[in-house]
């Protein structure tokens, strides 16, 4: 009796089957082709699949062979956090925030440049897999990926090597990013910018600071807890202290790296002495008070040049968290959104070879996103400047070729 039932279906079955290889022998003419893309290759902000800026996802760690001019990399780890976790996902709230972004509207008027429609081949090459369950082989990971990504062959002659943004993820990256640089670029010396609400350099002192109200810091020894159980250097308040012991910074006097926007409280002054003898300059939040952002720009400019090797890298809680509360450890009394991508849009005459976004933990924002929202925005003026640097660097070059003609 169930068989009977079965019979109409079955013709029906065939004829569904025989429908399905309708066009599988069909030549598509370029016409047709173009005409497809015209109706449906156009996504909304809204829409799409969920690349940074809706540009072109490649597994860039699968397929070896494609080239790009700069990578926009997630690493979504957090298990190196002092204080509040999430910032796993980060990137992938970043890359929301970034529907907005498109390159058939993302003209920069400041720079009077599209850094999506440009000499430089930007791809999202997605996340980094990495293990939630042991650091230290999450920093091999993070790595190995960085140091891949970074050897990539190019595919404009503006650069021979490929500019990599990782979108974190817990500021610890930043450690793997230099270790990379230092493999790309061997024994030339790369200076640091680095955007922060909080200093944290000395081996323990960021552990402290996030565990300790002001008036224990006056007298407190920065190795009395932690010395008793023992900790793993690594965590995202040791990065630079780490690098700094691996020679991956500039140790030069003359060519030292930055700190802008700091403001926490510290376990005393020989965090600040400790500091600049692992030759850092420091600049406050509160200094924007005093010189404005034109004194920040130009203090930054005059240290790090328009020539030397930098690497960027931006803490979201640099923000003050009015602005950006979505991160793990807040720190009031920080600058402004417009505040701060005016220093970004002022600081774009330096010669760039890497980035980060760090810290963005979405669950404690608000919900209006603002947090993710300054972080992609972060993201798409460091590109502009990357790329603007790119055209600058041709136009010395062909300059420098006609005149030996």
């Amino acid at each position: 009796m169930k068989v009977n039932h079965l019979l109409p279906v079955l013709p029906l079955a065939g004829l569904t089957l025989g429908c399905n290889h309708h066009h599988d022998d069909k030549k598509w003419t370029a016409e047709e082709l173009a005409e497809l893309e015209a109706k449906w290759g156009f996504d909304w902000a809204f829409g799409g699949i969920g690349t940074f800026a809706h540009l072109n996802h490649v597994k860039c760690l699968t397929e070896p062979t494609e080239p790009y001019d700069i990578a926009i990399i997630g690493a979504p780890f957090d298990t190196a956090v002092t204080y509040r976790p999430g910032a796993r996902f980060g990137p992938r709230s970043i890359r929301h925030a970034s529907g907005r972004q498109h390159s058939l509207r993302g003209y920069n008027p400041r720079a009077d440049i599209n850094p999506y429609q440009n000499w430089a081949k930007i791809v999202d090459c997605g996340d980094i897999p990495i293990t939630p369950i042991d650091n230290d082989i999450a920093q091999k990971q993070m790595t190995q990926a960085l140091e891949q990504l970074g050897m990539r062959r190019t595919v404009s002659s503006i650069s021979s090597m490929p500019k990599l943004f990782t979108l974190g993820g817990d500021h610890s990256l930043t450690l793997p990013a230099l270790r990379a640089l230092k493999k790309v670029y061997g024994d030339r010396e790369i200076q640091v910018l680095h955007f922060d609400g909080t200093l944290c350099l000395p081996k323990y002192a960021c552990f402290l600071l996030t565990r300790n109200t002001t008036a224990h810091l006056d007298t407190w020894n920065p190795h009395a807890y932690p010395s008793y159980w023992g900790t793993t250097p690594f965590n995202h308040g040791s990065m630079f202290w780490l690098a700094n012991q691996e020679g991956l910074l500039s140790n030069s006097s003359s060519h030292p790296s930055v700190h802008a926007g700091l403001r926490t409280r510290l376990t005393g002054i020989q965090d600040n002495e400790d500091d600049t003898a692992q030759n850092w300059i420091r600049f406050s939040a509160d200094d924007i008070d005093k010189i404005g952002t034109q004194g920040i720009i130009d203090g930054i400019m005059k240290i790090l040049g328009t020539e030397n090797l930098v690497y960027l890298s931006v803490d979201i809680d640099v923000l003050d968290p009015a602005f950006a509360p979505g991160t793990g450890t807040p720190e009031p009394g920080g600058w402004s959104t417009r505040e701060f991508i005016n220093i970004l849009r002022g600081i774009e005459g330096l010669n760039l070879v890497g980035a980060d976004v760090v810290e963005v933990s979405p669950v404690y924002q608000g919900a209006g996103e603002e947090t993710t929202f300054a972080a992609a925005q972060v993201v798409y003026e460091i590109l502009t400047s990357m790329v603007k640097r790119g055209l600058q660097d041709l136009g010395r070059s062909d300059k420098a070729s006609k005149d030996e003609l």
